[in-house]
């Protein structure tokens, strides 16, 4: 029988490490991210499934919402709030299949999507954890 230690981290734990990475991160980055929601879910929803063409909700960790900074007018009124979902199913199978520690993972993807709000696309990313 398996004793409650044993229970896989909930949207809690995950979103209070995103919270303790967030504090990480430069103030003089920090400051941009001001408004921005960092939100847990269990899954995407069906309709970013469809739009993102996901074969499996399991292949998305994490998503940005949102214009990005440098898509942003001064002068132009925000029609929704930004947003950062984590994916928490698809984190922790990500955990169990690499045996990265957790906090790496989030970390990792509460990066990247932050790179999203700054404009930054996937490849730009890549190019940058290339040359870390």
């Amino acid at each position: 029988m398996k004793g409650a230690g044993d229970a896989p981290p909930g949207a809690d734990r995950i979103e209070a490490i995103a919270r303790a990475q967030l504090k990480k991160i430069p103030a003089r980055l920090r400051r941009h991210m001001d408004g921005v929601v960092v939100r847990v879910d269990e899954f995407p929803d069906l309709e970013t499934e469809r739009e993102m063409g996901l074969e499996s909700p399991f292949d998305l960790l994490g998503l940005y919402r949102g214009v990005s900074l440098d898509r942003r007018s001064v002068s132009a009124t925000p029609d929704d709030v930004d947003m950062i979902f984590l994916y928490r199913r698809p984190i922790l199978d990500y955990w169990c299949e690499t045996g990265e520690p957790l906090v790496r993972i989030v970390r990792h993807v509460l990066v990247h999507e932050i790179g999203h709000h700054f404009g930054l696309s996937d490849e730009d990313m890549q190019r940058i954890e290339d040359q870390a």
